[in-house]
């Protein structure tokens, strides 16, 4: 699976192509690439909130949250980035028809993972929570992403260019559709007891 992770990073484009040209069967086995790189973040994000702290300002105190707090939160949180891995894969597996493409659930789910592949790697970042680096990490994980998933739907799915850049707008906006029900869902759990909870 690895070998995946560094393809998607530096040659995108003959990745792809192998992820293609793999059997059914790898597809199924391939369904557990994002449950095993969604824990780096995960781990990552718990470490960095709960020992190492942030700090806000200039001169501010560094915050931190317990580590009850933030192991619930990670919980969650690696939970959710599987989950919505599941649903894009879904949705895509479900589109496939409209854009004159074979799918099943499994490949649907695959092209999901690995496009989320810079995501993940990315959430390494949360080791050492400092806001800007954060961003332009975050910002630069997400752009690379979109690239991955544009140029990925066409070639799995083996469809023209020009089918597959539809295709993969329509991901893109269900993608968005799902981070805005993450917002609000966030709050919502936030209010059933997942606050999270700082150190004194």
């Amino acid at each position: 699976m690895i070998q995946h992770t560094f393809g998607l990073l530096v040659r995108p484009s003959a990745q792809w192509k192998a992820v293609a040209d793999l059997p059914q069967s790898s597809f199924k086995t391939l369904v557990l690439y994002p449950c095993f790189l969604a824990i780096l973040p995960a781990v990552a994000w718990y470490y960095g909130t709960s020992q190492v702290g942030w700090t806000v300002g200039a001169h501010g105190e560094t915050i931190k949250l317990t580590a009850q707090s933030a192991r619930q939160i990670c919980i969650l949180f690696y939970l959710t980035m599987v989950a919505c891995i599941a649903v894009i894969g879904w949705f895509i597996h479900w589109m496939a028809d409209t854009y004159g493409a074979e799918s099943t659930p499994a490949k649907g789910i695959v092209i999901a993972g690995l496009t989320a592949t810079p995501l993940f790697i990315a959430g390494l970042v949360g080791f050492y929570p400092l806001l800007w680096v954060d961003l332009l990490v975050g910002v630069g994980a997400i752009s690379w992403s979109v690239y991955l998933m544009y140029l990925g739907i066409p070639i799995v799915m083996k469809i023209p260019e020009e089918r597959g850049f539809l295709f993969a707008s329509a991901v893109l906006a269900i993608s968005m559709v799902i981070m805005i029900c993450l917002m609000v869902g966030s709050v919502i759990v936030w209010d059933f007891g997942a606050a999270p909870v700082f150190t004194d």
